[in-house]
């Protein structure tokens, strides 16, 4: 004895008799099982949020789950009636409201495009994961149309003249549902063109910031080498006159009265003279003492070149230093 086939009022009864409990209904639009068949649809409403409606196809009859949806005027043109004018009714309902929601992003997309810059990031992705919600449920539309070509459609008597306008229009849906992401995907490619040459510019910037700090950093280099060296000119010099200075400091006390005058005045002029001498006539002393108004310029130089920059700058640096700005 054959038993009774379940009574489904919902979808969710209708997934239950399918023994798919907890599966989203949006993996495909028909799904089969033992106890019959269950078609799904969603309709959009302004915000692309979903409603689901859907068929439930047994071995006794086919019944409309969910919402109901205004009868369409393919199947009054057409004369249907039954499970093909709901079927019709379904299909026509969800492709219309699909046009309406790409028509609403289409106009979104078009406001974008009037403007000289393409659009923040997150504006554009908002737009872009709209169009990837939408375009999912016109796929859903397709691959119905598809399933209706076969042995499902032969459930809908006089479905194969209205099949054909569905299949039409879904067609254009996914041509639109294309184009439309296709734009989008291009603003998004302008924006990070926009974004990758702000980046670029401000590496630019950034290397000039970097010679100019070179170029300072090199000026006081110079400045302290010419300020050793000067400082090594004066130690020479000192050294120079340091002995001759302490040879009559020890020969000018008592303990030295022995010494004749005039040994005295000779030991001075040798340890006056030889330490002269010897140190400046060095190569390397001559090309220090020749370079030594350049040590000065140079300095004056690096002293002229180096900024003065207030504490309270330093502290907080103004708007004006940074070198890139917010995102928009």
């Amino acid at each position: 004895m054959a038993s009774e086939p379940v009574r489904v009022t919902t979808i969710a009864e209708a997934l239950t008799a399918l023994g798919l409990e907890g599966n989203p209904v949006s993996r495909r639009p028909v799904l089969r099982g033992r106890g019959g068949t269950l078609l799904t649809l969603a309709t959009l409403d302004e915000n692309g949020d979903a409603t689901w409606h859907g068929l439930w196809i047994d071995a006794r009859s086919v019944a409309l789950l969910g919402p109901g949806v205004p009868t369409s005027l393919l199947s009054e043109a057409d004369h249907l009636s039954g499970a093909t004018a709901s079927l019709v009714d379904l299909v026509q309902s969800a492709a219309r409201s699909y046009v309406e929601r790409l028509e609403e992003l289409g106009s979104r997309i078009d406001d974008i495009e009037a403007r000289t810059d393409p659009g923040p990031i997150a504006e554009l992705a908002a737009l872009q994961q709209a169009l990837a919600g939408t375009r999912k449920h016109v796929v859903r539309l397709s691959v119905l149309a598809s399933e209706l070509d076969g042995n499902l459609g032969t459930r809908f008597p006089g479905l194969a003249t209205p099949l054909t306008q569905v299949h039409s229009e879904t067609s254009h849906l996914e041509t639109l549902s294309t184009g439309l992401a296709q734009v989008v995907r291009d603003m998004v490619a302008i924006r990070n063109a926009i974004e990758s040459n702000r980046l670029a510019e401000s590496a630019n910037e950034l290397g000039r910031v970097s010679n100019r700090i070179a170029a300072l950093a090199n000026t006081s280099n110079l400045r302290m080498l010419g300020v050793a060296y000067l400082a090594l000119i004066l130690g020479l010099i000192s050294a120079v006159v340091l002995i001759p200075n302490t040879a009559a400091t020890i020969l000018g006390m008592p303990s030295a009265a022995w010494v004749p005058g005039l040994w005295v005045d000779l030991i001075l002029v040798v340890l006056a003279v030889v330490p002269i001498a010897v140190v400046f006539s060095r190569a390397w002393v001559v090309r220090m003492l020749r370079g030594f108004p350049t040590y000065e310029s140079r300095s004056a130089e690096g002293l002229a070149d180096l900024p003065e920059l207030a504490e309270q700058d330093a502290e907080r640096p103004g708007e004006a230093e940074r070198l890139i700005g917010p995102t928009p």
